[in-house]
């Protein structure tokens, strides 16, 4: 997804949790900000810039048939995606569509 999608995400400043903005970098040679990994805060410290207005856009895709031990933070990212009315695109067809819109 990212690589068809590179031309409009090079023009972006980038941020991604530890492993998931590391494969963007690795697959599309494009500078992402790395923050925490999901479990270890990084979906949190997505939340915080969320809620201080430095995010416009939250592209996040999660495996919906897989546990994930830090289930309670992304529910609550996902929470923050709509109370602050944010672009939020949980899939490949909705983050191809807000690419596309931006």
């Amino acid at each position: 997804m990212a690589l068809a999608n590179r031309e409009a995400l090079a023009r972006h400043e980038l941020w991604g949790t530890g492993t998931s903005g590391g494969r963007v970098t690795a697959g599309t040679g494009l500078p992402v900000t790395l923050l925490k990994s999901g479990p270890l805060g990084g979906d949190a410290q997505l939340g915080a810039m969320i809620c201080e207005g430095r995010l416009d856009v939250l592209i996040f895709f999660q495996d919906p048939l897989t546990a994930m031990p830090h289930d309670v933070d992304i529910k609550s990212l996902t929470r923050l995606a709509t109370l602050y009315d944010i672009l939020f695109a949980p899939n490949h067809r909705t983050a191809d569509a807000v690419l596309a819109a931006l």
